[in-house]
């Protein structure tokens, strides 16, 4: 990627425009709700709910990759969704936690890094 005067690597040093930060914002949270919801869909009804999870998170981040054309969209949202299903497979005190044990909740893990770093690479012409 290259900036106005042609030198790469001159993006970096320009100011990030409020939009961009937004949009990059609301993907991250996006990608949180995301990730809650897929990790509640996916032990709910298994195997159905592992197959929507992840068509859910990767049709997240290939979207986010259409509309923003930056390899930082991906990110954001796959922040978000890191965010959100290791908070939620953490548990508590009690002992209660949103994942079961089982081959779901890895898979759903696994996956949906799988498909973030897919989408990341991706070419984006």
């Amino acid at each position: 990627m290259s900036g106005h005067d042609g030198q790469a690597g001159s993006w970096l040093a320009q100011s990030p425009r409020p939009g961009r930060i937004a949009a990059y914002l609301g993907l991250a949270v996006l990608g949180l709700l995301v990730g809650i919801a897929g990790a509640l869909v996916q032990g709910a009804w298994f195997p159905g709910g592992l197959l929507l999870s992840l068509l859910a998170t990767a049709g997240l981040f290939y979207g986010s990759l259409r509309a923003t054309g930056t390899q930082l969209g991906v990110l954001a949202p796959a922040v978000g969704w890191l965010m959100g299903i290791v908070v939620l497979s953490i548990g508590r005190p009690e002992g209660d936690g949103v994942f079961s044990a089982g081959i779901g909740p890895l898979v759903y893990m696994l996956g949906g890094m799988a498909v973030a770093v897919m989408c990341a690479t991706m070419s984006r012409s």
